[in-house]
């Protein structure tokens, strides 16, 4: 018999508990609301799977009202890939290829989006992290473990923040590695905002993007993005630690056919940077 790969057994648990959590815990109710008293601050609510979205499942299932009740802060991307999605503070936006972040309507849907309830459990101290690679680096050097989820903030003026924001698609949809050909790149100096992310653990990959996945927006919640680069001279990460995962995915179209046992990692690299 074949040697199973330990991180494929990993995955298929994950999956398999998501599954468990998502079909029988108390997290909706028949409309499809979560119930206030039923939410557990410690999940990280996961809409689809990231392999799905690389490989053009890109219409919209779960609508905004929907996502709001399962947490007020997190990312994502919406119905036909069109924009990045900051959630903060309860506010949800739309960055669209423009450049500018739109409010959100609660009528709209997302393909592929992850929210929690943000409560920091732990502080990184940041020092003259010159681009995403040593911010990387510093953050790592305090999580706690390698084997839960992360919610990560950063709230400071940066001397640099590259983003981009991919603009609408049409069918027959292009694989992301290849949507992103067309994205919009934005490049700001001495801005104030806030980074808004997941640090996702190794064993999540092809659900969710291993490491960091960073997005932005500024202080007058006007423009940000998915972040390709940054730096912070001084400040603070505040982490969320979710050990808790549920996930909900499409009930029918495009994601019952597509593949999903492949190993797309070399794509998703080129997609991040």
């Amino acid at each position: 018999m074949p040697a199973i790969n330990d991180n494929i057994v990993a995955k298929a648990l994950l999956f398999l508990a998501a599954i468990a959590y998502t079909c029988i815990g108390p997290c909706a109710g028949i409309d499809g609301s979560a119930d206030s008293a039923d939410v557990d601050d410690d999940i990280l609510f996961q809409v689809s799977t990231i392999d799905a979205l690389m490989q053009g499942v890109y219409d919209g299932f779960f609508t905004f009202d929907e996502l709001m009740d399962h947490g007020d802060f997190g990312i994502g991307t919406f119905d036909s890939l069109e924009g990045e999605m900051v959630a903060l503070d309860g506010e949800y936006y739309q960055v669209k290829s423009d450049g500018v972040a739109y409010p959100v309507g609660g009528n709209m849907t997302t393909p592929f989006s992850t929210v929690t309830f943000f409560q920091a459990d732990a502080v990184a101290a940041i020092h003259n992290a010159s681009n995403m690679t040593e911010l990387s680096r510093q953050i790592d050097e305090e999580l706690d473990s390698a084997n839960v989820f992360y919610a990560l903030r950063i709230d400071g003026t940066f001397p640099y923040v590259k983003t981009r924001s991919v603009p609408r698609q049409e069918k027959p949809y292009l694989r992301l590695v290849d949507a992103v050909k067309n994205q919009s790149v934005f490049e700001m100096e001495n801005v104030t905002g806030t980074v808004v992310g997941v640090w996702a653990p190794q064993f999540s990959e092809g659900l969710n993007v291993p490491g960091y996945h960073l997005h932005f927006i500024t202080a007058d919640r006007k423009a940000g993005g998915h972040i390709l680069d940054i730096a912070v001279d001084e400040g603070e990460a505040l982490l969320d630690i979710t050990s808790g995962f549920a996930m909900q995915l499409p009930e029918d179209g495009d994601f019952y056919s597509v593949d999903l046992g492949g190993d797309l990692q070399s794509e998703l690299e080129k997609i991040e940077k």
